[in-house]
């Protein structure tokens, strides 16, 4: 509106002066060449102000409350401890506590940092405006640093606006802009102005302020931000937000089924279990899918299977059209088997379904039973990881005459695996560090765990021969069968005298 006014005012001085018969020819292309520079400036950015198109303002925090953020028990009980200064001044300052002015969000990709954002600013009803780093490179001088500006300018004038005492700036991606200086080109220090320009704001945030402001930044490489940005008086609490656990993940759960009618089949603990490593996006992308599956089927409610179906399309992809020959698909049941044998064996009930239905890249799997979340792991559990991905190949081997390249990704995982043991101390070479091992020794030692764990599969496939083979054909014919099948098998076998080689 102010532009218009301002255009408008000045045409209409430089036509009253032409028609006094003033030679007005000189402002009007001083005029035309200002509005060209202006225009011209606008579109590269220079002068335009955060629009709301590309800022998430105060509407987008609206009813979005901790309630609503599962999975993350103690990031919330850290964040909540950060904002009663906000909330709560008077107190915070008849203790003599220094406010905090920064919040650091760091963890994986989905695990809900924007939600805890806008849950902040629900909880100390503070007006919320949010931008990415990536809104602040630029590659003309001077621009990142008037747009970080801009952007604290805005969140004092829509708090004052909104008769507000206090706004939350949350800086999605801030490893953009808060990269450590000396990182970048010696010849173009733009950037470095903008990461200084926001440490001057940070630097300039008082508590007595008519408007406080709490930055919250969100990143998943907090190694990436620049020291001066952390340090005490700028970010002053980092805030791990990390993938949920079993728990978490039921909470999720239940949060994006309130409004889904359920099956009495469902159990949301069962498919909480199912579903470790997965993030809270993760999960609400299973709850999608699994309602699209029963769209597609004209289904009244959410069922098991939908589920199901969904878990193995969230982490594998959708069914795929290759049709692989007769033979390929022998092959393909015979390595399946292989894996579901070795991990059958090696923990028992283990395997949930084995398939060749092919999904993505992979033409056949198998889904493991839940378990318990398990974050450390000992050598005898890592060396059977390793085991169950050599049974494909090893299976192969002794049942068709040969290997296949269906298992390089399996020996690759292997490989990582023997590494994982030779890192944590627990291989013939005792506490080393991996990267100063010379490549031949590293690949010896290596090769020594593959090779042990590979004779041990080997006897085992020689012993369990007959039943790969029956579950082999019997998944040729049904492309799917569970676990019990498999046990079944094997509890007849073992019951007539067959000796487990790999449990010896």
């Amino acid at each position: 509106m102010v532009k218009e006014i301002g255009v408008g005012t000045a045409l209409g001085i430089i036509v009253g002066l032409l028609w006094l018969g003033y030679n007005a020819y000189p402002l009007l292309i001083i005029f035309g060449l200002f509005f060209f520079l202006y225009k011209f400036l606008d579109l590269k950015g220079g002068l335009k102000q955060f629009s709301p198109a590309r800022v998430d303002r105060g509407r987008a925090s609206k009813n979005v409350s901790f309630d609503d953020v599962g999975g993350q028990k103690s990031a919330k009980r850290e964040l909540l401890e950060s904002l009663d200064f906000i909330r709560d001044p008077n107190k915070i300052s008849m203790l003599g506590i220094r406010p905090i002015k920064g919040i650091l969000l760091a963890g994986p990709p989905g695990t809900g940092k924007t939600l805890l954002a806008k849950a902040a600013a629900f909880y100390t009803d503070s007006e919320y405006i949010a931008a990415a780093g990536s809104e602040f490179v630029e590659m003309y001088a001077g621009v990142g640093a008037q747009r970080v500006r801009q952007l604290f300018g805005q969140a004092r004038s829509m708090a004052r606006k909104k008769g507000r005492k206090s706004s939350i700036i949350f800086i999605d991606e801030i490893d953009i802009l808060g990269v450590k200086r000396g990182s970048f080109n010696s010849s173009h220090k733009e950037m470095e102005q903008t990461l200084n320009q926001l440490l001057v704001e940070m630097d300039g945030m008082d508590m007595r302020d008519e408007v406080r402001i709490l930055v919250i930044g969100a990143t998943n490489r907090a190694d990436l931000l620049d020291e001066a940005l952390l340090r005490p008086g700028r970010f002053d609490r980092i805030v791990q937000v990390d993938l949920p656990e079993v728990q978490g993940r039921l909470q999720i759960l239940e949060l994006h089924t309130r409004n889904k009618p359920l099956s009495d089949d469902v159990d949301l603990r069962e498919i909480s279990a199912e579903t470790f490593g997965f993030s809270g996006a993760h999960l609400e992308s299973l709850t999608n899918e699994a309602a699209i599956s029963a769209l597609r089927e004209n289904c009244s409610c959410l069922e098991k299977r939908h589920f199901y179906e969904a878990i193995d399309k969230v982490i594998l992809g959708e069914k795929i059209d290759r049709s692989p020959g007769k033979e390929e698909y022998k092959r393909i049941a015979v390595h399946e088997t292989g894996h579901a044998l070795v991990s059958e064996c090696i923990r028992p009930n283990s395997v949930s379904t084995i398939t060749i239905i092919p999904r993505g890249q992979a033409m056949g799997y198998i889904r493991h039973c839940p378990e318990n979340d398990i974050y450390i792991h000992t050598r005898e559990y890592l060396e059977g990881q390793i085991a169950m991905l050599l049974g494909g190949a090893i299976t192969e081997e002794e049942i068709l005459g040969s290997r296949s390249t269906g298992a390089a990704n399996d020996f690759q995982q292997a490989v990582e695996v023997a590494k994982k043991i030779i890192s944590s101390g627990m291989s013939s070479l005792g506490v080393v560090s991996i990267k100063d091992l010379p490549v031949s020794l590293l690949h010896k030692s290596i090769k020594e765990i593959i090779n042990e764990q590979e004779e041990k599969v080997r006897l085992l496939v020689i012993n369990y021969r007959d039943i790969i083979e029956t579950v082999a054909a019997f998944l040729l014919e049904k492309e799917r069968i569970s676990g019990s099948f498999l046990r079944e098998l094997l509890y007849k076998e073992q019951k007539t005298g067959s000796v487990n080689e790999l449990s010896r």
